[in-house]
């Protein structure tokens, strides 16, 4: 016969916890010696493991009761399903681990092959390290939440890099980054977009823009929050575009 201090040592749990599997009704309360104290068996030594094993696995206390009254041979698929489940969730454990090694060494680890490419294809192009920065992290949104959509807008990108006037358009817009917003160059740099806009797309069907998502206005107000410079440069190409 031990005591609840003894059992909790035993089966790797808290006193607390034995009381509270008590008042669930997962472990049945033994009887008290003549002196008011719970005296406990090997039996619930062995019970009280079996439980905290469950419990360990995530099984609910709930369905831990149920599967206590189990007959045996139903108990045996019942736990088949329970170990199915936690192996589906060790997989998902193991997925999210490799994420958070990937994210820590660094996010463009994170993306798919063809992004690092890009964004080494940036800095060789001079755009600069905050851009490029920018750049990664709109393409792990992208790609987390559209990855079609990300797609395309990749390869039409990756085009447009191979462009030099294009590619300078973006460049200039990299480097506005930093001006006063009513700086002339400013409207002159929004002219040149809309036009370069106009000459290779339909204005109503640019490149990732799905009605149904919200997706691409939050990358514009990603990249606007970080300029006011290009906050207006997006407020004059869209008056421009859509008049």
């Amino acid at each position: 016969m031990i005591t609840i201090g003894q059992l909790a040592q035993y089966a790797g749990v808290t006193t607390k916890t034995i009381r509270v599997y008590h008042a669930k009704g997962l472990l049945p309360e033994p009887e008290r010696d003549s002196s008011g104290y719970r005296r406990y068996t090997a039996q619930h030594a062995i019970d009280l493991i079996k439980i905290r094993t469950l419990a360990d696995a995530g099984v609910p206390l709930a369905r831990i009761r149920e599967l206590r009254a189990t007959p045996d041979a139903d108990l045996r698929a019942a736990l088949h399903d329970v170990d199915v489940d936690l192996t589906a969730r060790i997989r998902g454990l193991r997925r999210t681990q490799q994420r958070l090694r990937r994210l820590a060494a660094g996010d463009a680890d994170l993306l798919p092959p063809g992004v690092g490419a890009y964004l080494g294809w940036l800095q060789t192009f001079g755009f600069s390290h905050r851009w490029v920065t920018l750049q990664a992290d709109l393409w792990l949104l992208l790609f987390t939440t559209a990855p079609d959509t990300a797609t395309e807008l990749l390869q039409d990108q990756a085009q447009i890099l191979t462009d030099p006037a294009l590619r300078q358009i973006f460049l200039d817009y990299d480097r506005a980054h930093d001006l006063d917003p009513h700086d002339p160059f400013i409207e002159q740099l929004a002219a040149r977009m809309v036009g370069a806009t106009r000459s290779r797309y339909d204005p109503d069907k640019l490149p990732g823009q799905d009605t149904a998502s919200d997706i691409p206005d939050l990358v514009q107000r990603a990249v606007n929050a970080s300029s006011p410079a290009w906050r207006r440069l997006d407020t004059l190409i869209r008056q421009q575009l859509h008049p």
